[in-house]
């Protein structure tokens, strides 16, 4: 019997979109543009003859009927996911599955692993991008690094790294100033926000002492977007004192104010309590946990 199935790539574009309601983070994701990604979302409601967004300004929402296609689309792929990710791990014995933060896996652990590849060539390191809760059965997962004010009590949990928060911005926004300027210079400069990390200022300006306005300033969609408005003179972003070193060294991005705030929030590595890991995860934690030991103050 012959399948009546929709277009894939629309559904798939659509269920990105309607898990973050923006067609900016579903672009990145999918690594495409954001007008494909509408263009995509507008194939499927021509398919189905229904509007599935309602489309503001700045937003998405969805309608009863895009509700209701998310549920069962997101169950639909999480099967097809899980089922790939057991015939790829069942072919590939020496194959590690780690779920980690995009930012974090670009700007971070992805330019350390030929480190790990060199002491240990038979392993190998499938890194699953995502925000998503953990779920180490569905997603076929060996370990995964997120971020936790606390050690989360379902998992076996490492500390990885402190986060530091710093204000940074490009050379050219100083003006001459020399730093370390004091944090009212702020009240004269533009803060740039990620939408990833909404309380980050907030955070840094209350350990700072700085009587200014949290909310005032620029917002983008993601990190990586905030540090290159930083990095383009847009105004002062907040980074990851880990995060953001390349820049720092290149002389890109300086940072302006002495103080960096130690988050509450830290990275944690964490695996399944259930399945004890294997050698080669042994191997695997003891390396990230060596690399990022420098962080751990």
């Amino acid at each position: 019997m012959r399948r009546t199935l929709p277009p894939l790539n629309p559904l798939r574009s659509f269920e990105a979109a309607a898990r973050h309601e923006r067609y900016t983070a579903a672009a990145e994701e999918l690594n495409v543009t954001q007008v494909a990604v509408s263009r995509q979302v507008r194939v499927l409601e021509d398919y189905l003859e229904i509007t599935l967004f309602e489309r503001g300004v700045r937003s998405l929402r969805l309608t009863d009927a895009g509700r209701m296609l998310l549920q069962d689309v997101s169950q639909a792929f999480d099967l097809i996911e899980s089922a790939v990710a057991n015939i790829n791990r069942r072919s590939r014995r020496n194959a590690l599955s780690v779920q980690v933060y995009t930012a974090f896996a670009q700007r971070w652990l992805i330019p350390r692993l030929p480190r790990f590849r060199k002491l240990h060539p038979h392993i190998e390191v499938d890194l699953r991008v995502s925000d998503q809760p953990l779920n180490f059965e569905r997603h076929n997962l060996d370990a995964a690094i997120v971020s936790a004010i606390s050690p989360p009590d379902e998992f076996d949990c490492h500390l990885l790294a402190d986060r530091y928060l710093m204000p940074v911005c490009a050379p050219s926004l100083l003006k001459g100033g020399t730093p370390p300027l004091k944090p009212d210079a702020l009240k004269k400069m533009t803060l740039l926000h990620s939408l990833a990390r909404t309380d980050s200022w907030r955070e840094w300006l209350h350990g700072a002492g700085a009587d200014i306005n949290a909310k005032q300033g620029s917002r983008l969609e993601t990190s990586s977007l905030t540090l290159g408005a930083a990095v383009a003179g847009m105004g002062v972003a907040i980074g990851i004192r880990m995060l953001i070193e390349d820049e720092l060294a290149s002389g890109t991005l300086v940072v302006p104010f002495a103080y960096a705030h130690r988050s509450p929030r830290k990275y944690y590595l964490v695996v399944p309590r259930a399945h004890p890991p294997s050698s080669d995860m042994r191997k695997f934690m003891e390396w990230v946990l060596d690399e990022a030991a420098p962080y751990r103050v």
